[in-house]
C-alpha cells in the first residue's frame, strides 16, 4: 500500500508579509517572506542566496556565501552561468570575459519589488552583460502558502549580429545541509566525466546514471559523496520531457529539488568538492550544454549523445527558460528519490525503489503552468 504524505498544506499561520528591497547581511536583496518559507535573492550578482523553511532554518544553498558586510559582486548559492559554462577562450579571457560569463559578475536592477499577486508573491529583476551583448530579465513568482517558487528568465541578444551562447543554472549545496549522508538524485541517463577536451571523443568512456568512472576505471556511485570527489564534474543527458535533480539529507529531514523542461535544459551536471576530508560542495547544475569548454571546442564538437552543446540566438531575438525550486520535509529514514512527476498543480516524488514505497507531494497550485 502506497503512503501519500501531502507536505506543505496551507496551515493557520499569519498572512505572509511582502517586503521591498532589503539589506541582508549588508547586501541589497529581494526578500520573499511566505507562510512556510523565506527566499532571498541577491542583487550584487543575481544569486539565489537563501531558501529555507521558517520552522527549519537550514539553507541548503549555503555555499561560498559572502561574509557579513562584504558588498562584492559575485556568484554564490545558486547563480547563473551566462553566456557560457566554464572558461572563455584565451582571446576572450584576454579581453576580460570571466569564467562562467558575466551574469554573476554584474549588478542586477530591481524592475519591480516583491508584491502580492493573489496567492503569490512576484518580483522582477534585470541585468545587462556588456561583453556578451546580452540582457536578461528574470521574473520570480513564489507561492505565499507552499514551499515552491518559479523562475522565468528572458535572455535577449542586443548585438547587431547573431551569436552562440550557453545558459546553465548553477545551484550548489554546502554544509551544514551537506554531509556524508546527503543523497543526490536526478533523471539523467547516459553520462560522461569532464576530462580531455582536446580528444575527438571527450564523452568516452560513457556510463549510465547513477554510475560514473574515475580516471583509473573504478566505478563511482554519483548519488553519494564521502572523501573522494573524483570524478569532479559529470554530465548526463536527459531523455524525459522534464528534467529534475534533488538533494536530501535524511538525518536533517530536508530535501531541495529543481524541475525544468528538457527543451530548455537538456543536460544535468553534478560537481563535487571535498575539503579537509569532508564534503564541502555539490553542484546540482542543469543547462544548455554538457561540455565544460570554450566555444571553439563546443562548435567544433557540435553534439554529444545527440544533444546540442550550445545555442544560437539571432540579432534582436530573445529566448525564455523557466524552472521551479521546492523544499520538502522528509522522514529521517528517507532513501532518496526514485522518480518525480509534475501533476498539474503539484510535484509528486516517489521514494527510491526498494525502499518503503512512499510518495511525497509538494503542493503548488497555479504555479507550474510554464512547465506543462
Amino acid at each position: 500500500m502506497q503512503l501519500i504524505l501531502a507536505l506543505g498544506l496551507a496551515l493557520s499561520f499569519p498572512a505572509s508579509s511582502i517586503q521591498a528591497q532589503e539589506s541582508v547581511k549588508g547586501r541589497k536583496s529581494l526578500v520573499f517572506r511566505g507562510v512556510q518559507t523565506l527566499l532571498v535573492v541577491d542583487l550584487a550578482g543575481g544569486s539565489i542566496a537563501n531558501f529555507h523553511f521558517n520552522d527549519l532554518p537550514l539553507n541548503p544553498l549555503q555555499w561560498a556565501t559572502p561574509e557579513e558586510g562584504d558588498p562584492s559582486i559575485r556568484g554564490f548559492g545558486h547563480f547563473l552561468c551566462l553566456d557560457r559554462w566554464g572558461p572563455p577562450s584565451d582571446a576572450e579571457g584576454a579581453n576580460g570575459m570571466p569564467y562562467h560569463g558575466e551574469a554573476a559578475r554584474v549588478e542586477w536592477t530591481t524592475v519591480s519589488e516583491p508584491a502580492a499577486d493573489g496567492d503569490f508573491m512576484q518580483a522582477e529583476m534585470s541585468a545587462s552583460l556588456p561583453l556578451a551583448g546580452l540582457a536578461i530579465h528574470r521574473t520570480i513568482r513564489s507561492s505565499r502558502e507552499f514551499a515552491v517558487f518559479m523562475v522565468r528568465e528572458q535572455i535577449s541578444n542586443k548585438n547587431k549580429l547573431g551569436r552562440v551562447l550557453n545558459c546553465v543554472q548553477h545551484p550548489t549545496i554546502g554544509p551544514p545541509f551537506l554531509d556524508e549522508s546527503t543523497i543526490v538524485d536526478c533523471n539523467g541517463v547516459k553520462g560522461f566525466a569532464q576530462g580531455n577536451a582536446s580528444a575527438a571523443t571527450p564523452e568516452e568512456p560513457s556510463f549510465e546514471w547513477p554510475n560514473a568512472l574515475k580516471p583509473n576505471g573504478q566505478r563511482v556511485d554519483m548519488r553519494r559523496l564521502a572523501d573522494d570527489p573524483a570524478p569532479n564534474v559529470v554530465s548526463y543527458a536527459i531523455d524525459a520531457a522534464h528534467g529534475w535533480v534533488t538533494a536530501v539529507t535524511p538525518g536533517k529531514g530536508l530535501l531541495i529539488g529543481y524541475v525544468w523542461k528538457t527543451s530548455d535544459y537538456p543536460w544535468v551536471s553534478l560537481w563535487r568538492d571535498v575539503r579537509e576530508g569532508r564534503p564541502s560542495a555539490r553542484g546540482l547544475e542543469f543547462g544548455s550544454t554538457g561540455l565544460h569548454q570554450p566555444f571553439p571546442i563546443l562548435t567544433k564538437k557540435g553534439r554529444i549523445f545527440g544533444r546540442p552543446l550550445f545555442e544560437f540566438l539571432d540579432a534582436n531575438q530573445s529566448m525564455i527558460k523557466s524552472y521551479a525550486v521546492f523544499l520538502l520535509k522528509v522522514p529521517t529514514d528517507f532513501a532518496g528519490v526514485g522518480s518525480l512527476a509534475i501533476e498539474k498543480d503539484r510535484i509528486s516524488l516517489n521514494e527510491s525503489p526498494g525502499s518503503k514505497g512512499r510518495t511525497f507531494i509538494v503542493e503548488s497550485p497555479g504555479l507550474l503552468q510554464q512547465l506543462n
